[in-house]
């Protein structure tokens, strides 16, 4: 599940990342001789051991100044008066900045976590005030105000910003302070109008309400013969509890009728022709196979969705894409994305996800899998779950043993120290980290909302029923738990405010991961197969392998809206099917053994979380290069290190954390032995 990802730094951090500003009806008005004088005029008062950082500085300063900003000799004055080459004056300005961003983000993050509490988590209906305020961004102005009263140029003229290029070149000599000056130069190299931030706020806001209460009710669907296969009071959300409710079913009675039957329920969300009045609604009874729906005994007339789904989707793309002429260097949202959010180029990204989804392993998987069920795959083997040890515990018994533990957010939150404690942290560490970290009911499936100041929680959203937290909600809620725990230490424990966090979310994905694979663990539940290791490295693979498609759709999407970026929402859907089925057919068809499947565009992140899931199967990467290099060291001091080394560029960090980059190959190594020893063991 995903760490939830402030407004606020989309302003400051993915919303600032050009180095030009350039745009045609507000040119800047200062020319390359006057840019020329005012470094030399520095550089004579200064000295020339200062020529870099003037340079830069002059530079980045006049790319962002406009005529409102004043004229060429305000621009001067502005440079000269301000540029400071004392380094004990730069480092208390650094500090005093630190200070004061941390409250300016520390608050505007609280406000932000306030207002939208309604929307987020679980606490009775949502009144129509509720959704404006959940439209309303708080930080829109906080940029464009920071350049009319000339903070944003003093920043950008004394802390020069860096090519993700250079921070690479240069960065593995940096320390942590030097780290935070370059950081600190990311924040202001564009300006983009706060109408633009406040219109995309209201629409990702709308896009999420939509998904957080798309609730199918389980108990409510009839198979062909007209029964019912699920408890009367199951609620689903999609996308997560439909698949999650798919994965639990490997090994149980009827289970593969269950599954079939969700499988069914995915295809008409994707295709839309599900009737819109069985969305969040138990009055009515329908059959997902016909689409056949029934009230009060009687067959119902009924209307399909449309194009609903596909249509907050490209709401998100339009407002997105009225900001890409503010980012003359980065000019798609695809590009400020990977390129500025990621800080790994798309291409690259694709690359990797593409080798992987060739990789002739996966066919071995799958016959192995095939074995293993006795039947055929079905294209809802995507989330075959039998390699784990917990699929010899009934989804019953592991709900019984939550809803035990954890009848309310309360008793999760008392309980977080003593799991941490568990996990190898001392009792001193996880006091300081629990108590931190504050558990709420969710309305939708869970997030993880972090912290922007150290006097300040993180909050752990899952969701929790009215007999407790079952163990789907526990499952999240220990992945969320991890995102906390790297937040908190992250803000924490690293050097200095502007290096809090980490280079993007896939590495906080990589810890989520890590804490959810040890969620038996957590509960006490021994795991005595002596095969566990290898069966969990073809969990991780397989489980890699159906994120690394939806991913491609993903991304593929993006790239398709930028190709046709007058398309309307029936056009849309109609490319993402096509799209989903062509990634299908080339890396899915041949393994599964059917060909035009729509089901990797199932993923309600696309909808609401534009380019955000190419996180996860990076992130899972990340993480299995991490437990291979933990492995034999103590896990609580190994997690403290590495993510104590915030927000450097992913090379530095993997760099720094395990001392190598990120690659498919120790996956696909460890795969090869894995299906070595099941083989020499005929497991």
């Amino acid at each position: 599940m995903k760490s939830f990802i402030l407004f606020l730094f989309l302003i400051f951090f993915i919303g600032s990342c050009s180095r030009d500003n350039r745009i045609s009806d507000n040119m800047s008005p200062i020319d390359d001789k006057t840019i020329a004088t005012v470094i030399s005029r520095l550089e004579a008062d200064h000295g020339a051991q200062h020529s870099e950082r003037i340079r830069r500085g002059v530079k980045q300063v006049a790319s962002l100044w406009k005529s409102d900003d004043g004229d060429i000799e305000a621009f001067e004055s502005f440079c000269l008066e301000n540029f400071i080459s004392d380094n004990r004056e730069l480092d208390l300005v650094f500090d005093r900045l630190a200070n004061n961003f941390e409250y300016i983000f520390g608050y505007m993050n609280r406000i932000s976590l306030e207002i939208n509490r309604p929307i987020h988590e679980d606490a009775g209906p949502l009144h129509p005030i509720d959704r404006m305020f959940g439209a309303f961004s708080p930080a829109a102005h906080v940029t464009d105000d920071f350049f009319r009263n000339r903070i944003a140029f003093f920043i950008a003229l004394n802390f020069p910003f860096y090519t993700l290029e250079e921070k690479n070149r240069y960065g593995g000599d940096w320390d942590d302070r030097q780290w935070g000056f370059a950081r600190l130069g990311d924040y202001y190299t564009s300006r983009v109008p706060p109408a633009l931030f406040q219109d995309y706020a209201r629409v990702s806001s709308q896009a999420g309400m939509y998904i957080s209460e798309y609730n199918i009710f389980a108990g409510r669907l009839l198979n062909d013969d007209g029964e019912t296969l699920f408890p009367e009071d199951m609620k689903l959300l999609a996308h997560w509890n439909i698949r999650d409710e798919i994965k639990s079913n490997y090994g149980q009675p009827g289970g593969e009728e269950k599954q079939e039957m969700l499988y069914n329920v995915m295809l008409r969300i994707i295709n839309q022709d599900i009737p819109s009045e069985v969305i969040n609604n138990d009055q009515f009874l329908w059959n997902p196979f016909s689409n056949e729906v029934w009230k009060n005994g009687e067959k119902a007339d009924v209307t399909p969705e449309g194009a609903v789904r596909y249509s907050h989707l490209s709401n998100i793309f339009n407002a997105l894409k009225k900001m890409d002429p503010y980012y003359p260097d980065t000019d798609t949202y695809i590009e400020r994305s990977f390129d500025r959010g990621m800080e790994i180029p798309q291409q690259e990204v694709e690359d990797l996800f593409r080798e992987y989804a060739s990789s002739p392993l996966l066919a071995d998987v799958a016959r192995l899998i095939s074995d293993r069920l006795g039947r055929p795959l079905r294209p809802y083997d995507l989330w075959y779950d039998g390699f784990k040890a917990r699929s010899s515990i009934s989804e019953e018994d592991l709900d019984r043993i939550t809803m035990a533990r954890y009848p309310d957010a309360e008793a999760m939150n008392r309980d977080l120290p003593r799991m941490l404690v568990q996990l190898g942290f001392d009792r001193e560490k996880a006091e300081f980290i629990g108590s931190r970290i504050d558990v709420d009911a969710a309305r939708g499936s869970g997030h993880a909302w972090r912290a922007s100041m150290r006097s300040k929680p993180s909050h752990l959203r899952t969701r929790i029923g009215r007999d407790g937290m079952d163990y789907k909600g526990y499952n999240i809620a220990v992945h969320e738990f991890g995102h906390n725990v790297e937040q908190t230490i992250s803000v924490y424990m690293v050097d200095n405010y502007f290096v809090n966090g980490i280079p993007n979310t896939a590495f906080t994905e990589a810890l989520a991961f890590m804490f959810q694979a040890r969620d038996l663990e957590l509960l006490g539940l021994e795991e005595d197969d002596l095969m566990k290791e290898h069966l969990d490295v073809l969990d991780f693979f397989w489980n890699n392998f159906e994120m690394m498609g939806v991913s491609l759709v993903d991304m593929n999407v993006w790239k398709w809206m930028y190709d046709n970026p007058q398309a309307t929402p029936e056009e849309l859907k109609v490319a993402v099917i096509d799209i989903a089925i062509e990634i299908w057919n080339e890396y899915f068809a041949g393994i599964f053994g059917e060909n035009d499947i729509p089901l990797l565009a199932i993923y309600s992140h696309m909808i609401q979380n534009p380019l955000y899931l190419s996180n996860y199967p990076y992130g899972r990467l990340i993480m299995f290069q991490l437990e291979e290099y933990i492995a034999g060291r103590d896990f609580a001091d190994e997690i403290l290190r590495i993510f104590s080394l915030g927000n450097l560029t992913p090379q530095h960090w993997m760099d720094r954390a395990v001392g190598s980059q990120i690659s498919n190959q120790p996956m696909f190594n460890a795969v090869e032995r894995a299906l070595g020893m099941l083989e020499k063991e005929g497991v």
